[in-house]
């Protein structure tokens, strides 16, 4: 069943639960599917992102996880689904829409969304990206100790200005002193981000409470799609090695850094990312 919302989302039933999705493009174009990591809803896909996408011959598609924006929320620190389920929905949106093979773009803790659809159901990847994730491998660098330093402590959830505040300077923090941070744009963006958030305490909680499951076919060595992987060099939770490793990890991958990056797609790297990413989805399986 689908709900469509007054500002061209719409909620897709899916795996028993309700996923909020918004499209840009043209249907009839190679489809791109946004997955966001965690806490992250789709307004992290920044919409003149997705547009500028699309403006290149692309249909994209961006949506809310459960427990983020629109989509629907468990009790706080009660996730009750694991990345698998999380993986599901992702096809379930795929077949919602009618798309039977999509690229998936996936940062960050989405790259394990990515990873278990690569490998499980390769039939239905055209191509991967992979942006400012990590293989989990040991002897990796650990995050960045001034991370952990300018990471803020927990707001007060009940206290809407405490929690944007909490938001925005979490995401200072994930930009690793990178001069493309831009805190007016970011406060403006989480501001609409808890206003549209079904339950900010789930958000906030649960992707890190669900269990990390993952694919039962493989792994990144057994991933046959075309792949491409996004890092920024100033990334102080992944740091870049954790992006070389993962281009090393998967057969044939390619490598694009942001040069200036955080943990994050910052608008002054757009024109590198969406180049990259037009061409990366030129190809892929057919």
């Amino acid at each position: 069943m689908t709900t469509y919302l007054s500002n061209g989302e719409k909620l897709l039933g899916s795996n028993g639960v309700e996923l909020c999705v918004e499209t840009f493009g043209d249907p009839a174009n190679p489809a791109i599917l946004l997955i966001d990591g965690a806490a992250a809803s789709m307004l992290w896909w920044e919409a003149e992102l997705c547009e500028r996408i699309a403006a290149a011959g692309r249909f994209v598609i961006r949506y809310d996880n459960r427990d983020t924006g629109r989509s629907t929320c468990y009790p706080p620190g009660r996730p009750g689904y694991s990345f698998t389920d999380l993986a599901g929905d992702a096809l379930g949106i795929l077949d919602a829409l009618a798309i039977e093979r999509a690229h998936l773009v996936c940062r960050s803790m989405s790259g394990g969304i990515g990873l278990i659809v690569g490998v499980d159901h390769p039939e239905r990847v055209a191509s991967l990206t992979f942006v400012c994730t990590s293989t989990g491998a040991e002897g990796l660098p650990p995050p960045s100790a001034a991370l952990a330093e300018q990471t803020p402590a927990d707001p007060d959830l009940a206290d809407t200005a405490a929690v944007v505040d909490f938001v925005v300077a979490s995401e200072k923090a994930c930009s690793g002193g990178s001069p493309y941070f831009d805190e007016a744009a970011t406060r403006a963006l989480v501001r609409r981000d808890v206003a549209r958030t079904r339950s900010i305490a789930a958000t906030l909680t649960n992707h890190y409470a669900m269990k990390f499951d993952g694919p039962v076919r493989g792994g990144f060595d057994t991933i046959e799609a075309p792949t491409l992987v996004v890092h920024g060099d100033h990334d102080p939770l992944f740091p870049l090695p954790h992006g070389e490793a993962l281009r090393d990890a998967i057969p044939g991958a390619e490598l694009v850094i942001l040069k200036g990056a955080g943990h994050g797609v910052p608008r002054p790297v757009w024109d590198v990312f969406v180049a990259a990413l037009v061409r990366h989805t030129a190809g892929g399986r057919s």
